[in-house]
């Protein structure tokens, strides 16, 4: 699949964790507005504080995802999956804390109160098929949202995301003979719809 590499800073060592799991995340900036490009602005520790009144609040923020897929479904890795992007904070999975060191973060423009779009979905299901080929670890069930290892705390994708489709849909397609992602994107999206899901 066409993925654009835009280097961040924003990354350490998996200090010999494997990676098991990915984590589905929402992010907008400003909060509720989209292709805006402060989100990479963020990303890549050159926001402008003084462009929005909220970028204030999070001036000193530093974090980062192994991906963001835009609006348009473009994606963009950020961090090398082989290494630990900054995109969980304090989080747990399977009484394990700390998910930056073994999972892989994916982050969706959009928010947990509004629709995503279709190009989005095709585009991150593609994605997490292609990862879970290089990760064989990864299965469906560690594919999670970022509010399940931050429960209280977190609240993305939120209840607009179509979880049940997705994980129902993903499977369908690991169960497929002689799968290959290639495929996938011509059989899945041969119209590049932009509807929303």
């Amino acid at each position: 699949m066409k993925i654009k590499k835009i280097p961040s800073p924003n990354y350490s060592s998996r200090d010999g964790h494997q990676v098991d799991m990915i984590v589905i995340h929402a992010i907008s900036l400003p909060p509720g507005e989209f292709r805006t490009g402060y989100v990479l602005d963020l990303f890549l520790n050159r926001l402008n504080p003084s462009a929005h009144p909220y970028f204030q609040e999070i001036r000193d923020l530093r974090v980062s995802a192994h991906y963001f897929i835009d609006r348009g479904g473009e994606v963009i890795e950020l961090v090398d999956p082989d290494q630990m992007a900054w995109h969980a904070g304090e989080s747990s999975f399977e009484g394990r804390q700390g998910c930056n060191l073994f999972s892989i973060g994916i982050e969706l423009e959009g928010t947990p109160d509004q629709p995503f779009t279709e190009r989005q979905y095709r585009s991150l299901m593609e994605l997490c098929l292609v990862l879970m080929k290089r990760y064989p670890l990864i299965s469906p069930e560690r594919i999670v949202r970022h509010s399940d290892i931050a429960p209280g705390r977190k609240k993305d994708p939120g209840p607009l995301f179509p979880w049940e489709r997705f994980k129902d849909e993903l499977k369908r397609e690991i169960s497929k003979k002689n799968f290959s992602a290639a495929e996938f994107k011509e059989s899945i999206n041969p119209s590049g719809s932009k509807d929303k899901f």
